[in-house]
């Protein structure tokens, strides 16, 4: 598990992207990936926990669940 922070999250569109301090690139984030009970969406400067998973097109963030702050 990596953690990180989150860059800026679209919740109309339901995607955006992570900084992990793990990876020089930024981490893709789709809603669907977000484990949470309710709504999933993620806040800019919102510490996750995730996975990452390597695409074609760059490394996906998944199983994203948010930190508490403090």
């Amino acid at each position: 598990m990596h953690t990180g922070t989150v860059k800026w999250f679209n919740n109309a569109k339901g995607f955006g992207f992570i900084v992990s301090p793990d990876f020089e690139e930024d981490l893709f984030v789709h809603y669907s990936a977000i484990i949470t009970e309710g709504y999933k969406s993620l806040k800019t400067g919102q510490s996750v926990r995730f996975e990452a998973s390597p695409k074609d097109v760059g490394i996906h963030a998944v199983n994203i669940t948010p930190l508490a702050a403090g």
